[in-house]
């Protein structure tokens, strides 16, 4: 978007985009690692230990998903191109920590799960799925509580760029 809009407008919709998306995911008891252009990076259970971070992490990208089909239709009925909201989450340990240097210190979440849910957001668009979950997060989510409110879509053994094997996903209903 930044090529084919005036640079007000470009942080007029981020910001209205973080304003949106950020309230829903620390609802969620997600903490905001960083904002990136026009993307979150959030971590469950890893900031604030949970019992229930799987269940919250799948439930926060299920409310993202319904917010984002809300200004879907708010920005069609305005006139405004609608803007393609997707997002992934991938499972597993990672390693939380300041990194950085005296001048400049930032608290954040690194690891194998942190790059899966990277390569898993790029995924959406090839699966023509615009919320996709590693299905064993998603199985933890549901001993947790979680309860899908739209269907879900089962993706067995699916080949994700930069993914040695073949993963299993659930696709959510936006």
């Amino acid at each position: 978007l930044a090529n084919t809009m005036p640079p007000q407008e470009v942080i007029r919709l981020l910001t209205d985009y973080q304003a949106r998306f950020g309230p829903v995911v620390r609802a969620h008891g997600g903490v905001i690692d960083k904002y990136l252009g026009d993307g979150i990076m959030a971590s469950f259970g890893a900031a604030r230990p949970s019992e229930t971070y799987a269940a919250d992490a799948v439930g926060a990208l299920e409310a993202c998903m319904a917010a984002a089909a809300r200004w879907r239709q708010e920005r069609e009925a305005a006139g405004l191109t609608p803007i393609e909201v997707v997002g992934a989450i991938g499972g597993g340990q990672v390693i939380f920590g300041a990194v950085g240097d005296a001048a400049r210190l930032e608290m954040t979440v690194i690891g194998d799960a942190v790059n899966l849910a990277a390569k898993l957001e790029k995924a959406t668009r090839a699966a023509g799925r615009p919320a996709l979950v590693a299905a064993d997060l998603f199985e933890t989510a549901l001993a947790q509580g979680f309860r899908p409110t739209r269907p879900i879509v089962r993706l067995p053994a699916m080949r994700i760029d930069g993914v040695s094997r073949p993963i299993d996903l659930v696709a959510l209903a936006v």
